[in-house]
């Protein structure tokens, strides 16, 4: 099944988020590898793709797993929940209906 991971940021952890991006890249490029990953971003704190200093609010994943439980543990190990630079995560199931 389909989850969508919703990462909110703690205000003013850009440079967390930085320092913790390049670990957080190697899992999301293991799904991709395996297959699951549906789509991944980060949410830009502005309206615009790149907004610098302003950083950004969040991240969206939305990747397969077997069960929402794989989904939470998966996420609970994400290098940005240990660098602080979650708030807090939600973790839904995702049903995708588009691109059919």
């Amino acid at each position: 099944m389909l989850y969508a991971i919703i990462g909110e940021d703690v205000p003013g952890s850009l440079e967390k988020r930085l320092a913790a991006r390049p670990a957080h890249l190697e899992r999301l490029k293991a799904l991709q590898d395996e297959g699951r990953m549906i789509v991944a971003g980060p949410c830009p704190a502005i309206d615009s793709p790149d907004p610098g200093p302003a950083g950004f609010s969040g991240s969206l994943i939305v990747a397969e797993f077997p069960s929402l439980e794989d989904a939470q543990t998966w996420a609970d190990a994400d290098p940005y929940v240990a660098a602080g630079v979650y708030a807090r995560v939600t973790i839904k199931p995702f049903k995708k209906v588009f691109p059919s």
